[in-house]
């Protein structure tokens, strides 16, 4: 009678359902869903590293074989000449532009990490009138695109006697709402309330355990913070176009686009601004592939947590 049990007890549904290995097997995907999953993954990556592919080819071709051959293979290779001219042209102006975007990028993206772990820390750990409140702001400013605030912040700097000055393009860059957003949602995820109580009670004040505890554990979230507005400025292009005129103040973004808008008057430029963009490319790729454990980590711990 206890065998009968059993063995009906270990054949019903329910026995099925707690048996690791039967799950397992079951939410496991099939082998159709995997091919059909890495095909749609392969089409992806081609078309997203395709442009990157046709740029390195396109940068090492002179301005005949730029337009007289075909895009992606190669015809005599000539990368340092166009480099060597990009860097070369017009006293050297590339690398001032190089320096702007490496200065509003570096300090803007430092600056603007900060604050947001800052305010995202004092969102998630502190209770004070209006919070919520003021969330709902930070969550607006997500929403609202940098290009509908350009014209505003234009009118506001020509009032401050900012137009065509690095503060332009400097301080619209320390402010970052999804970092902000993001810094609230990890502080409530990483940072325990009893760590925080235990060292207000060892005598730390608030500004000492934000910078030697807080930072610490919310390292991840300012890494990725940093790496999204890093790229955000760098390739920030409307802003710099509005606020700028004179040409030592232009990021790369506008230097380059300046040159391509002479092209008809002066053609050798053409492989310039490719090159150009080459090279405008390779820092991004560098911080991106040197930070993207950072950043993943701090992605996912977000999104699962709080």
């Amino acid at each position: 009678m206890t065998a009968d049990t059993d063995v009906a007890t270990a054949d019903s549904p329910a026995a099925g359902n707690r048996d690791p290995r039967r799950r397992t097997s079951a939410s496991a995907p099939s082998a159709t869903s995997r091919i059909l999953l890495t095909a749609g993954l392969a089409v992806a990556a081609i078309y997203f590293l395709f442009p990157v592919y046709w740029l390195v080819i396109a940068a090492t071709k002179s301005r005949d074989d730029l337009f007289g051959t075909s895009g992606v293979t190669l015809s005599d290779p000539q990368l340092l000449t166009n480099l060597r001219a990009v860097v070369e042209y017009n006293g050297g102006i590339f690398g001032r532009w190089a320096l702007n975007s490496l200065l509003y990028s570096g300090v803007g993206a430092v600056v603007a990490t900060v604050l947001s772990i800052a305010a995202g820390y004092c969102l998630a750990k502190f209770t004070f009138r209006g919070r919520e409140a003021l969330f709902n702001v930070f969550l607006a400013g997500v929403m609202i695109p940098g290009t509908a605030l350009a014209l505003p912040l234009f009118l506001l700097f020509s009032r401050l006697g900012l137009v065509n000055t690095y503060w332009a393009v400097l301080l619209p860059a320390l402010v970052s709402p999804f970092g902000a957003y993001l810094g609230r949602i990890y502080a409530t995820a990483a940072v325990p309330d009893s760590l925080l109580e235990a060292a207000r009670l060892d005598g730390a004040g608030e500004f000492r355990i934000f910078a030697t505890i807080v930072l610490r554990l919310m390292a991840p979230a300012a890494v990725t913070v940093l790496l999204f507005q890093f790229i955000g400025i760098w390739n920030n292009f409307f802003l710099p176009l509005i606020m700028l005129s004179d040409p030592d103040l232009y990021p790369m973004t506008l230097g380059l686009f300046s040159w391509n808008s002479v092209t008809d008057r002066a053609p050798e430029l053409y492989t310039a601004v490719i090159a150009g963009a080459l090279l405008s490319v390779v820092p991004l790729m560098i911080a991106i592939v040197s930070l993207q454990r950072f950043w993943r980590a701090g992605l996912t711990e977000g999104s699962v947590k709080g």
